[in-house]
């Protein structure tokens, strides 16, 4: 084995160990969402942003403090309501005098200048309100007036929103709804897990977490991760995979016909060839398989996935079309395969 392999044997090691360790921090504090931990951890490695939904109470906002407190990273919430102002996000030019007496225009940052970004029931602002994320997510810069401030990497936004409450609240756009690397369903505990969760939140003592990663290495490892080969007939899988959710598409199933109005942007392709990145190098493999593309294709694209009218009138769970998208892709590979035995 040469240097350079045993070099990034290492750093894989090491990334192993770092995934595990907060994992097993976090799990200090929050019972069960097993997946919806590992699926975060695995947005904050590619690089991406995190929508949670789930009902109140079951520990979304918990999590993100808690991956926070695990993190050497600066963290700010931010608690969406309907009178929130970009300015009040992402900050405004204020009068100030100098020493001399002169007044001139001075930046105060808002609490978007963090990098641990709680968005707290996001879906209670108004538009022109969320909009205000939008350059923040995708470029790492906050523009105000004629100057561009960059945002300190990593930068990750953890969104909540709350599914069934809707007076009051404002849906998000599916422009910003793209800018999420995953959206995950925070699910209500089981029975066991429910009277785990009373036992540890009635207790006197509060878990203490320790500090697992700085931002420097976070980034080292969002670097190895980009370096994962993916072989080009995997990498033309998550392509077939995303234009499956199109209803056009000569490959799509019936139920993406009948009630998908749009399908995924590329940007869903990149989120499942990163992720896919990210589990084979939790699993050890320094290549992609076409089943890592399918162990993150519903976080990738549910969120993707515009209903039609006749699908939002039956109310049809995206994830259930995505089933059947992977189902009919896995049958076609089958066929080719045998068709070329």
């Amino acid at each position: 084995m040469s240097d350079e392999m045993r070099q990034v044997e290492r750093q894989g090691a090491a990334f192993r160990e770092a995934f595990a360790r907060i994992e097993a921090e976090i799990g200090k504090v929050i019972v069960g969402h097993l997946e919806v931990v590992r699926e975060t951890l695995l947005c904050l490695f590619c690089g991406g942003h995190v929508l949670l939904e789930g009902v109140p109470g079951l520990g979304k906002t918990l999590l993100v403090k808690a991956l926070a407190r695990c993190l050497d990273l600066t963290f700010s919430r931010i608690q969406f309501t309907p009178d929130l102002m970009p300015a009040d996000i992402i900050g405004t030019n204020v009068v100030v005098e100098d020493p001399g007496g002169r007044r001139q225009f001075q930046f105060q940052r808002g609490p978007l200048f963090g990098q641990v970004i709680l968005a707290d029931e996001v879906n209670r602002a108004t538009p022109k309100t969320q909009s205000a994320l939008l350059e923040a997510m995708q470029e790492l810069t906050v523009t105000v007036g004629r100057s561009q401030h960059a945002l300190e990497p990593p930068f990750f936004v953890l969104a909540t929103q709350n599914p069934i409450e809707m007076e009051g609240t404002y849906p998000l756009p599916e422009a910003q709804l793209d800018r999420f690397f995953f959206k995950l369903k925070v699910r209500y505990p089981s029975r066991a897990e429910l009277g785990e969760i009373v036992e540890r939140t009635t207790a006197a003592a509060e878990e203490t977490l320790t500090r697992v990663l700085s931002g420097p290495l976070v980034e080292e490892h969002k670097t190895l991760l980009r370096a994962v080969p993916i072989a080009s007939h995997v990498r033309d899988h998550a392509a077939r995979l995303t234009l499956m959710t199109h209803p056009n598409s000569p490959e799509a199933p019936a139920s993406v016909r009948k009630y998908v109005r749009y399908g995924s942007s590329p940007r869903g392709t990149q989120a499942l060839v990163l992720a896919g990145k990210a589990v084979a190098l939790l699993a050890g493999r320094f290549h992609v398989s076409m089943e890592d593309l399918h162990r993150v294709a519903y976080p990738a694209l549910r969120h993707r996935l515009i209903l039609s009218f006749e699908g939002e009138a039956e109310r049809i769970d995206p994830d259930d079309i995505i089933g059947e998208i992977l189902g009919a892709a896995r049958q076609a590979e089958t066929a080719a395969r045998e068709a070329l035995a």
